[in-house]
């Protein structure tokens, strides 16, 4: 009996959950019609197709990689992915596998399909994004908001002629109002972000996000009109369409960049005005004048440290950020005193503590053996993948000269040899070119180097050696950061220090060195301040796609 898998999708929060289970239940009856035993349901709940990032997707390809089943069944090839070029790696993929891609709607999705199907469904997401922006700019110009609340203001519900709620319409709350004028003449008159954000916390005046006031809450992005200083609805403006978000290619995270000017819309909300022109002339006067440039927007730069930008604080979830001394402290504690942690750890000591751990937890005769297997595991499939490429060749072979000893025979039977003649001057051709093919087809059997061993303990010296190398490390540490997800710094109850909690695929890798499943979670790093590394992720190692 063939093996199946189902998966089901639908995109708008508008939509049902029972959309999910229709999609499912008209699968499984083109199942059960055609004797299919279905091994496995995936589904995505209200998330757009245009992204491969959908956790049941994800979950279908990795038991695919693992054989689970021969056929994805969809009710049609949309519900997979709508973007054209995921469409078209989806079938690669799934090709390769040796799965096939059955939907509803289609059929027996080939190349065409995924071609023509890929094209249509790429046109349909961007007909509905212009859709949506036309939609979103006539709102603009009507002067209702399209964007969410905003600090100062609250929703107005209303009906129109027709029942229907109204959307887009704000009204002010006097006491926030009070707070952004006062935000806005202390920094018309020199008070930084920073400065402003700590009063309003010591007075334990309400935050937008109901997590303290931040620098940022303040002046985040005038470009982008980000923060409370760089909100034209404050002067009685809606501006739309300062940005468009585009998806970077492979890792679909959406991208920022700042539209031309006469791109921009607006449209004037006197009824929302909380801010004279006069004071919001001073806050840009004075923005102009702190002004130091900056990078185009887009642009990168490498981080000065390993791990800058990866650490987070256990107490509040803000940033980690360098203080003085070479010390990382809470950010939150310093900028804004809204957090109590005034734990702090030197640079040399952090970074010591998770490359300690890289160099003394990968180099264990366990991870030793883990990576041994796992690596002839790995060639052994690649193996096992061209042995099957050989015996096809073989089982060719064998039909073509079955067919020209059949030939011979019908000669000698008194057929006209020139009948069959261009025949057999085929077949012979296929059979030469099949018996060349299967000479350059290696079967070897995979065997270990004594001395892989040394050479795998080489390369974990190396790539620590390589951290402070001059000429490599940037590269070196651009590896290793991508390794990490976020390190967590909590304070450390029993003792007078932190809990380092390490994420992402580095702390898998770690985590496996760790022979006793109670050890595999926590390990004392041995520094001064009695901190504790913990390595947060996935419990096992994966082992790499092509190790050749």
């Amino acid at each position: 009996m063939t093996n199946i898998a189902i998966y089901a999708r639908f995109s708008s929060d508008l939509q049902r959950d029972a959309s999910i289970e229709d999609q499912i239940r008209e699968c499984q009856a083109r199942a059960d019609k055609e004797g299919w035993s279905v091994v496995q349901c995936y589904a995505d709940h209200a998330i757009s197709g245009a992204s491969m990032n959908r956790p049941g997707i994800q979950a279908l390809l990795r038991d695919a990689a693992d054989g689970k089943f021969e056929i994805v069944l969809a009710e049609a090839l949309d519900r997979l992915s709508r973007d054209q070029g995921d469409t078209a790696h989806l079938h690669k993929r799934l090709k390769f596998l040796g799965i096939q891609i059955v939907t509803l709607s289609e059929g027996d999705v080939g190349t065409v399909d995924v071609g023509v199907k890929g094209l249509m469904n790429q046109l349909y997401l961007e007909e509905m994004k212009a859709k949506v922006l036309r939609g979103q700019k006539g709102r603009v110009e009507a002067g209702k908001v399209t964007a969410g609340l905003a600090y100062g203001y609250a929703v107005v519900k209303k009906f129109g002629a027709d029942g229907k709620p109204v959307a887009g319409e704000r009204e002010i709350v006097p006491e926030q109002a009070e707070i952004v004028q006062r935000i806005f003449r202390e920094y018309a008159h020199g008070k930084s972000p920073r400065a402003i954000a700590i009063d309003l916390n010591k007075e334990g005046v309400p935050s937008p996000t109901g997590r303290g006031w931040h620098q940022s809450s303040i002046h985040s992005s005038q470009k982008r009109g980000l923060g409370i200083i760089n909100n034209d609805v404050y002067r009685g403006k809606l501006c739309w369409n300062r940005t468009t978000e585009l998806k970077e290619p492979g890792t679909n995270r959406r991208i920022p960049r700042i539209n031309d000017e006469s791109e921009l819309v607006m449209a004037d909300v006197e009824h929302l005005r909380i801010i004279s022109d006069e004071l919001w002339d001073a806050v840009k006067t004075r923005q102009k004048k702190m002004a130091r440039g900056s990078r185009k927007l887009g642009e990168t730069k490498r981080p000065k440290y390993l791990l800058s930008g990866l650490l987070k604080c256990g107490a509040c979830g803000g940033s980690y950020s360098k203080a003085n001394h070479g010390r990382y402290g809470c950010a939150n504690r310093r900028n804004a005193k809204s957090c109590d942690n005034k734990l702090m750890i030197h640079q040399d000591e952090l970074e010591g503590v998770v490359i300690g751990s890289l160099r003394s937890r990968l180099l264990t005769p366990e991870l030793l053996d883990v990576f041994c297997k796992e690596y002839t595991k790995q060639i052994n499939k690649l193996r096992r993948t061209k042995s099957a490429e050989a015996d096809w060749l073989r089982a060719e072979i064998a039909k073509l000269e079955r067919a020209r000893k059949r030939h011979i025979e019908a000669i000698e039977g008194g057929i006209d040899p020139e009948e069959i003649k261009d025949t057999m001057n085929a077949n012979g051709d296929r059979r030469r070119e099949l018996e060349q093919r299967l000479l350059m087809t290696d079967e070897t059997p995979i065997r270990l180097h004594p001395k892989m061993a040394d050479h795998y303990k080489r390369q974990i010296d190396r790539l620590v050696e390589a951290l402070s190398q001059d000429s490599i490390k940037h590269e070196a540490q651009d590896i290793l950061r991508n390794l990490i997800d976020k390190i967590v710094l909590k304070p450390n109850a029993a003792k007078d220090g932190l809990v380092i909690d390490l994420h992402g695929d580095l702390a898998g890798i770690l985590s496996i060195a760790e022979t006793k499943p109670e050890r595999r979670k926590s390990v004392k790093t041995g520094t001064d301040n009695n901190s504790v590394l913990q390595v947060v992720g996935p419990e096992g190692l994966e082992p790499p796609t092509n190790p050749l």
